[in-house]
């Protein structure tokens, strides 16, 4: 598109210059092969004014395609950042096709909705925050890209509002604050599909953060599909040889905080993705297990999932928290 715009601005340019040379033989009577020297240029009227119209013309031409090239490079830069940038919410960790209902009295967090629905693009980053052995905590660059759904309600306890998670992505650089009060980062969003193509090619992704993949396993995405399996197989180790997902909704039911919970919450995932997408499939499991509002009944898992570099580490992730929820929920192995 860009190609074309610049060719008929050229187009445009080249006709009206020809134009006014045409106009200029024209006026002179001049045939294509008659020359004047620089003296009759001078001296001639008729000639000296055709080509003071036809330089000033072409200067304002000249002019009028450098406005337009400016104009067109700050479009293109707008464009750019609304498709890289994105305002940035410390809140909660989220996974793709995860919901969240929250009421929000921050005033900057309700200037930030308003702006984002008057600007028709609903969308903003969201990242939680993670914490080391020692205690510590700190922002995940990692996160996810919510949607804000449906029509926001302001009550009285502050903006009620649903969030629906959708693509993750990752924070490069520094965050930065906008001119109207809220941070923003520039982010480049990820996809899982990539990502395992790019892992069975060994070439570096970027939720890895690194240039180079030295521990390259050219099966770990074999065994990735064929762990990953195990979710929705019938396991003999679970009563009823029900799968690790059913087993884990069956205890789920007799530990939901509200009636229909549980249910809500599958309805809001959809179905599990299939074996031969291992990362989505994990990411599916966390947000079952790890469900908003959380339940108390497994690990928190989520950050771990956003940050693992490959489809088997966050299977095997996936795995283990399913595993020691439906433990702690039986009562076989309790965490608390």
């Amino acid at each position: 598109m860009l190609s074309n715009t610049m060719m008929r601005s050229t187009h445009f340019w080249s006709t009206t210059s020809l134009l006014s040379l045409l106009l200029f033989r024209s006026t002179l009577g001049w045939a294509p092969e008659r020359n004047l020297s620089l003296r009759s240029w001078k001296t001639h009227p008729q000639i000296r004014q055709a080509c003071l119209l036809s330089m000033s013309s072409s200067d304002e031409e000249a002019s009028s395609s450098d406005d337009f090239m400016a104009s067109l490079r700050t479009r293109i830069g707008e464009v750019s950042d609304r498709e890289s940038k994105l305002p940035i919410v410390v809140l909660d960790t989220m996974l793709p096709r995860q919901v969240l209902r929250i009421e929000a009295k921050e005033e900057a967090f309700i200037d930030l909705v308003r702006h984002l629905l008057e600007d028709e693009n609903p969308c903003f980053g969201m990242i939680g925050m993670a914490q080391t052995d020692t205690g510590q905590t700190y922002p995940l660059k990692a996160g996810v890209e919510v949607q804000i759904t449906g029509k926001p309600e302001l009550v009285d306890t502050g903006l009620r509002v649903e969030l629906v998670a959708n693509r993750r992505m990752v924070i490069e650089g520094e965050i930065g604050t906008n001119p109207k009060g809220w941070t923003e980062a520039r982010v480049k969003f990820l996809d899982f599909a990539q990502e395992e193509q790019d892992e069975e090619t060994n070439v570096p992704t970027a939720s890895s953060g690194s240039s180079s993949n030295s521990n390259y396993d050219r099966f770990s995405l074999a065994r990735a599909m064929a762990k990953s399996r195990e979710f929705s197989s019938p396991n003999v180790n679970m009563k009823d040889n029900l799968s690790l997902v059913d087993r884990w909704v069956q205890l789920a039911r007799e530990n939901e905080r509200r009636p229909g919970q549980i249910d809500k919450l599958l309805k809001d995932l959809g179905d599990i993705p299939p074996s031969e997408e291992p990362s989505d499939r994990s990411f599916w499991v966390g947000a079952l297990i790890n469900p908003l509002p959380g339940m108390g009944v497994a690990m928190e898992i989520r950050p771990a999932l956003l940050v693992a570099q490959t489809a088997e580490e966050r299977v095997e992730i996936a795995l283990n928290g399913i595993l020691t929820s439906i433990k702690h929920m039986d009562g076989s192995d309790p965490m608390w």
